[in-house]
């Protein structure tokens, strides 16, 4: 059985400072400057997502991606979410890519 996670659960987990939690989804926007570069970043995130066999919603722009993140089995936070979070969180940096708290 997956455990739901609160808010303040999520945040306390490493790795995960840039996503915010509203309405147990956890969200980080992310500019990437160009849409080739987010398109070789969802590829990425969609990797990570597959091995972890657990799929976000992705929104692509032109120059940012916004993921977010929810368990849908249990309509909640859960440590897939946060695991998840910190992976992708974690690429990004690889890539060179920062998070955007404005998008």
């Amino acid at each position: 059985m997956v455990e739901a996670l609160t808010s303040e659960q999520f945040h306390e987990s490493p790795g995960v400072e840039e996503w915010h939690v509203t309405s147990k989804v956890a969200s980080a926007s992310f500019s990437t400057g160009s849409f080739a570069r987010g398109v070789r970043f969802v590829n990425v995130v969609g990797a990570l997502a597959d091995t972890a066999n657990h799929h976000p919603d992705v929104d692509l722009r032109y120059s940012f991606v916004v993921i977010r993140l929810t368990t849908h089995e249990i309509h909640a936070l859960s440590e897939r979410d946060a695991t998840l979070a910190r992976h992708i969180s974690a690429a990004a940096r690889e890539l060179g890519i920062a998070a955007d708290p404005a998008h």
